[in-house]
C-alpha cells in the first residue's frame, strides 16, 4: 500500500518548503520535453545527494514510486511522473577537474556545454555532444547515454566514462572510484554481485546470446538496458558502472559521474552538400562513412523540410535561401590537429564527392567559425524549429532510430512510404546522425482527433516491425523511455528482454523506480498519456516544451521557466473548453504571481529558444491589462517627475540616516517584514546607494567635440552608497572623463522633469504622450542630430534606441560604455592591476551592444571576465524592491562566483541592477564602467 501522506510529512521535515503540492507547480514540473502529460502529486526539490538518500529510504519505507529528474530535455517519456517526481538539478553543480583536462568529475546538475566549458583551456571536452547540450545536464545525458552528432558510438558516455558514484534504490552508495564503497558493497550486496555473475555467465554460455548482443551494439542502441557490459566487462565493477548509464533512473540515482575527455581538433571545415533526392543524400552517406571517423567527424542528413524551416529566422545562412524545392542537404565536418591535415581530409572529401557530381546540386566549403557556426545552429535547432510550424493543436513526436550502414538508404526510403502511408507525408520531416546510420524523424499528430491519434500508433508499430527485422535500433540515443518500452522484447527477443527485465528486479526490488520505463507490462503505455496541445497565442503556440530556454531564466529556480508559462496558458485554455472552471479559477489566480509577477520580463529565454519566442510577452500583456488599477498613481507620477525624484532623494536620505543607526541589514530585514505584510511597500536591499545632489549644468569649455548627455531618472537620484570608495555621483565621473578627452557636454532642458518612457511601458497613453515631447527634446538638445547623444543607463539607452531613434534618422544614440569605447583614442588608458567582471545588462543585450562594456573592461583591468552564474539578475527596473526574491534567486550563486574567479571588482552599466549585485555580491563592489575609466585615465 502506497502511503503518501506520511511519506511527504516525513519528507517536509528535511525539504521545508522544497515541497511541491500546489496544482499549478505540479502540473508546471510535470511536462518534460517528451510528448507526454504526467501530473505528479508531488514534486521533490533536492539540493544534495544527503537529501536524494533520505528521500529514496522514504519512498521504500511507504512504497512510493519516484522519479530523479536534471534539466527535462529527454523525448522519450522517461523524465515525467504521475507520483513523485524529484528534481535534482540546483545544488548539484560540483565538478573537479584533474590530469590537465583528461578527466572531469560532475555532479548531475551541470549543464553539458558548461562542462565543455571548464575543460576549454585544455582543449578538451566531454565525448557526449548531443543537439541539446546548451540546455541537457549531465544527469540525464548519462542516464540516457545521449551521444549526439560527432560522438557516435564510440565517445558516448558508456564509452567514455571513467568511474560512478550511485545511491540504489535502497538507500546507499556505490562509488566506483572508492576502493572502500566497493568492499562494502561486496558485503552489503553480495547478493547483487553474485547475480550479475550468473547474468554474465547465462550469455557467455548461450553463443547466440553473446553474438546478437556484440552485434547490435556495434550501432547506436538505447533500447533497454547496455547489456554489453556482460559481454565487454568481467568485473562486477564494471558491469555496475556501465549498466548505470542509459539506465533512465530505473535502477539508482547518478550523483556524480567521471569522464575520460576526448581532445578538442584546433582545425576544422564544415561543408553543406545539397541534392534533389534524398535517396541520393543516403547513398552519399555511404560514401562519407566509408572514408573513415578520422575524415569525415560527423554528417547530419537533413530533408527539404527541415532546410525550409528556418526561412525567417533572424539568423537564417544565406546559404539556405533560394533553395530549389525538394532539397535535401549533408552537413558535415572535418577536423585535424594540424592545417596540413585538414587540408588531406578536404581533398580527400573533394574527391569522393567527384564520384557523385550528376547528384550534388549544390556544395560549400567554410572554415570560417561564424559561417560554420551558423550551419550547424541549423542542425541543433531543427527539431524545435520545424515542429514550431505544425498546426495550431497538433503535437510533436520525435523518434530516433538506427540501422546497418547498408540498411541507411532503405530506412529513408520505408519512412517515407510509412508517412505516407498513415498521412503525416506533410508535416514531416527526417534528419539525423547520418555516419552512424542514426534517423530521426518528427511528426505532429493531432491527438484531439482519433483518426490521427490511431495513425500514429499504427505508425509506430509498423516502423518497428521494420527497424527490428533489420535489427536495427528502435532507440538510437533518446533513451527507450515510454515510447519504446513495450517493444524492447521485439528487438531484442524473449532471452535477452529476459535479461533486461532480471537487471531492474534486481537493482530495483520493489519496482519503485521510474516504473514503466524501459521495462513495463503496459504494452499501451507508448500511446497513453500523450500531449493534446491546446490553441494558445500565435506568439506562443510554436513553443515545443523543449526546455532550451530555461538556462537563460532569473526564475528558474524560484517560480516558473518560461516553458512552463507557455504550458500552463495551454492548460488553462483546456480548462476553458473543458468547463472546469474552478480549477481554472485557481490556475489564474495563482499564474498572477507564478507567472507575471516572478518574471524578469528580461527576454534571454528568446536567446536560447532556436524559434526565438520572447515569454517576457506573456508577463508584458498581463502587466498592460492590469494597469488600469494603477493608472492614475502612473499620470501622477508622470507629472511630476520632479517632484518624484525629490521624494526619492528624501528617502534614500531618510534610509541614509536610519542605516546608520540601525545598520543597513537591519533595515533590509525590517523593510522585508513590512513588504510581505503589506505587498505595496517596497524593500530595501542592504545596498542601497546614496542620494544624489549633485547640479547637472553644462560643461562648454572642455574641448573640441561637443555631446549631449541624457541622464535617466534613476541616476538623477543616485549617486553610490556611503560605503563606497568613490562616492561621486555618476554625471560628476563623467564630467571628469569628457575633460580629460576634451569634449563638451551639453544636458537637454527640462531634463529634471523628463523620462525616456520605459518606466512607464505598460502605459499607452502615457507612451503616445512621452514619445514626441522626448523626440523634440533630444532633437534640439541636439541642434537636430549635429551631436552625438549619450545615455547612462543602458535599459533607457536601449528604449531609446529602439522607439526613439528607430524612428527619427536624425538622433545618434549611444549607451555610455559604447560611447567611451569608439572614443577610447582621445585618451591615455593605464590598466589597473585588478580582476574586473562584467555585467552586461539584459536591455543592451537584445540591441547587440553588449561588447562595449566587455571591451572597455579589457582595457581597464589586469583580467576581465563575464558573469556566467546568470544571465539576467533578475532586478528588473523595479522587482529588486517589489518582488525581491527573484533578484535574491537569480544572483544565489554570484558570491560563490566572485570568490572562485578571485575578483577584485564589478562593473555595470545599470544603476539599478548594481543594487543587487552589490546586495549580493559578498562584500565585492560592483559600480558602474565609468568610474573605472576614469581612475585609468
Amino acid at each position: 500500500m502506497r502511503d503518501y501522506k506520511n511519506f511527504l510529512k516525513e519528507v517536509r521535515k528535511f525539504l521545508k518548503n522544497r515541497v511541491f503540492t500546489k496544482f499549478i507547480l505540479r502540473y508546471a514540473y510535470g511536462l518534460d520535453a517528451s510528448c507526454y502529460t504526467y501530473i505528479p502529486k508531488a514534486v521533490l526539490k533536492a539540493l544534495n545527494e544527503d537529501e536524494i538518500i533520505k528521500i529514496t529510504k522514504l519512498a521504500n519505507k511507504y512504497n512510493i514510486p519516484i522519479t530523479y529528474r536534471a534539466a527535462g530535455t529527454s523525448l522519450s517519456g522517461q523524465g515525467v511522473s504521475d507520483s513523485v517526481l524529484v528534481v535534482a538539478k540546483e545544488g548539484f553543480e560540483n565538478y573537479k577537474i584533474s590530469q590537465n583536462g583528461e578527466i572531469i568529475e560532475l555532479e548531475p546538475g551541470i549543464i553539458g556545454a558548461r562542462a565543455n566549458d571548464y575543460l576549454a583551456k585544455f582543449k578538451r571536452q566531454i565525448g557526449p555532444d548531443p543537439a541539446t547540450i546548451a540546455t541537457a545536464m549531465i544527469g540525464g545525458i548519462a542516464a540516457n547515454n545521449s551521444s549526439g552528432m560527432c560522438c557516435g558510438v564510440k565517445n558516448n558516455s558508456y564509452h567514455t566514462i571513467k568511474d560512478i558514484r550511485v545511491i540504489l534504490s535502497d538507500g546507499e552508495i556505490f562509488d566506483t572510484s572508492d576502493e572502500e564503497s566497493i568492499e562494502r558493497f561486496k558485503i552489503t550486496h553480495s547478493e547483487i554481485v553474485e547475480k550479475i555473475k550468473e547474468l554474465k555467465k547465462f550469455i557467455e554460455d548461450d553463443k547466440e546470446l553473446y553474438d546478437l548482443i556484440k552485434s547490435k551494439f556495434k550501432i547506436k542502441n538505447t533500447t533497454g538496458y547496455a547489456i554489453n557490459s556482460f559481454i565487454d566487462f568481467d568485473n562486477f565493477k564494471e558491469i555496475i558502472k556501465h549498466l548505470f548509464i542509459g539506465s533512465e533512473g530505473t535502477l539508482g540515482f547518478i550523483s556524480k559521474v567521471t569522464y575520460n575527455c576526448i581532445e578538442v581538433k584546433e582545425y576544422s571545415i564544415s561543408g553543406f552538400i545539397f541534392f534533389d533526392d534524398l535517396l541520393d543524400a543516403s547513398e552519399v552517406v555511404i560514401a562519407l562513412a566509408n572514408l573513415g571517423s578520422e575524415i569525415v567527424n560527423s554528417a547530419e542528413m537533413m530533408d527539404d523540410f527541415c532546410l525550409r524551416s528556418v526561412n525567417g529566422v533572424s539568423w537564417e545562412p544565406e546559404i539556405l535561401k533560394n533553395l530549389k524545392e525538394n532539397s535535401c542537404a549533408i552537413l558535415i565536418k572535418s577536423e585535424s590537429d594540424t592545417k596540413d591535415g585538414l587540408e588531406n581530409n578536404l581533398k580527400t572529401i573533394k574527391k569522393m564527392l567527384e564520384n557523385f557530381k550528376d547528384k550534388i546540386s549544390k556544395v560549400e566549403f567554410s572554415s570560417d567559425k561564424d559561417i560554420a557556426n551558423s550551419w550547424w545552429k541549423v542542425r541543433k535547432g531543427i527539431y524545435p524549429i520545424a515542429a514550431g510550424a505544425r498546426s495550431k493543436s497538433a503535437s510533436v513526436i520525435i523518434e530516433d532510430i538506427c540501422f546497418k550502414l547498408e540498411d541507411f538508404c532503405e530506412g529513408a526510403k520505408k519512412l517515407r512510404e510509412l508517412f505516407k502511408k498513415y498521412n503525416f507525408n506533410d508535416n514531416s520531416i527526417i534528419f539525423g546522425h547520418a555516419l552512424a546510420g542514426n534517423l530521426h524523424f518528427v511528426v505532429t499528430p493531432d491527438f484531439n482527433e482519433k483518426s490521427q491519434y490511431d495513425n500514429f500508433a499504427s505508425l509506430l508499430e509498423e516502423m518497428n516491425e521494420f527497424v527490428a527485422s533489420k535489427k536495427g535500433s528502435l532507440k538510437a540515443e533518446h533513451g527507450t523511455g515510454r515510447m519504446v518500452a513495450p517493444f524492447v522484447e521485439l528487438e531484442w527477443g524473449a532471452k535477452a528482454y529476459k535479461i533486461n527485465k532480471e537487471i531492474k528486479k534486481i537493482f530495483d526490488p520493489k519496482g519503485i523506480l521510474n516504473p514503466d520505463v524501459i521495462i513495463t507490462e503496459d504494452k499501451d503505455i507508448y500511446k497513453k498519456n500523450l500531449k493534446a496541445m491546446s490553441e494558445i497565442d500565435d506568439l506562443f503556440n510554436r513553443c515545443i516544451e523543449c526546455g532550451m530556454c530555461e538556462k537563460n531564466c532569473p526564475s528558474k529556480n524560484l517560480t516558473l521557466t518560461p516553458r512552463q508559462r507557455i504550458s500552463l496558458l495551454r492548460e488553462m485554455e483546456r480548462l476553458k473548453k473543458a468547463k472546469d472552471f474552478k480549477t481554472l479559477k485557481r490556475l489564474e489566480e495563482e499564474y498572477d504571481y507564478y507567472g507575471q509577477e516572478t518574471c524578469a520580463a528580461c527576454s534571454m529565454c528568446s536567446f536560447l529558444c532556436p524559434l526565438e519566442i520572447n515569454t517576457a510577452n506573456i508577463a508584458l500583456s498581463l502587466r498592460k491589462k492590469a494597469s488600469f488599477k494603477t493608472k492614475k498613481i502612473a499620470n501622477k507620477i508622470y507629472n511630476n517627475l520632479e517632484k518624484t525624484i525629490k521624494i526619492a532623494k528624501f528617502s534614500l536620505d531618510t534610509y541614509g540616516f536610519g542605516s546608520k543607526i540601525f545598520t543597513p541589514a537591519t533595515i533590509s530585514n525590517i523593510t522585508n517584514s513590512l513588504h510581505k505584510a503589506f505587498h505595496f511597500l517596497p524593500y530595501a536591499p542592504s545596498s542601497m546607494p546614496s542620494a544624489n545632489r549633485y547640479e547637472l549644468k553644462n560643461r562648454l569649455n572642455f574641448g573640441d567635440k561637443q555631446i549631449v548627455y541624457f541622464s535617466a531618472c534613476m541616476n538623477r537620484a543616485f549617486k553610490p552608497n556611503d560605503n563606497f570608495k568613490d562616492k561621486r555621483s555618476l554625471q560628476e565621473v563623467f564630467e571628469s572623463i569628457c575633460k580629460k578627452g576634451k569634449i563638451d557636454i551639453i544636458y537637454p532642458k527640462d531634463l529634471n522633469s523628463s523620462c525616456c518612457g520605459l518606466s512607464f511601458e505598460n502605459y499607452e497613453n502615457i507612451q503616445k504622450e512621452n514619445e514626441p515631447k522626448f523626440t523634440k527634446m533630444l532633437l534640439e538638445a541636439s541642434n537636430n542630430g549635429e551631436f552625438d547623444i549619450v545615455i547612462d543607463h543602458s535599459a533607457c539607452f536601449a528604449h531609446t534606441l529602439l522607439h526613439i531613434a528607430s524612428k527619427n534618422k536624425n538622433l545618434r544614440v549611444f549607451d555610455m560604455a559604447e560611447f567611451l569605447y569608439l572614443n577610447k583614442d582621445r585618451f591615455d588608458i593605464k590598466p589597473l592591476q585588478k580582476n574586473v567582471i562584467v555585467h552586461q545588462q539584459c536591455e543592451i543585450k537584445k540591441v547587440k551592444k553588449e561588447n562595449f562594456i566587455f571591451d572597455l573592461a579589457k582595457l581597464c583591468a589586469k583580467e576581465a571576465f563575464l558573469i556566467d552564474s546568470f544571465c539576467c539578475c533578475g532586478f528588473a527596473g523595479n522587482k529588486g524592491f517589489f518582488t525581491p526574491e527573484l533578484n535574491k534567486s537569480a544572483t544565489k550563486y554570484l558570491s560563490k562566483e566572485l570568490d572562485k574567479k578571485m575578483i577584485d571588482l564589478g562593473v555595470s552599466t545599470s544603476s539599478t541592477c548594481e543594487i543587487g549585485l552589490n546586495s549580493y555580491g559578498g562584500g565585492i563592489q560592483f559600480i558602474n564602467i565609468c568610474y573605472l575609466f576614469d581612475w585609468c585615465v
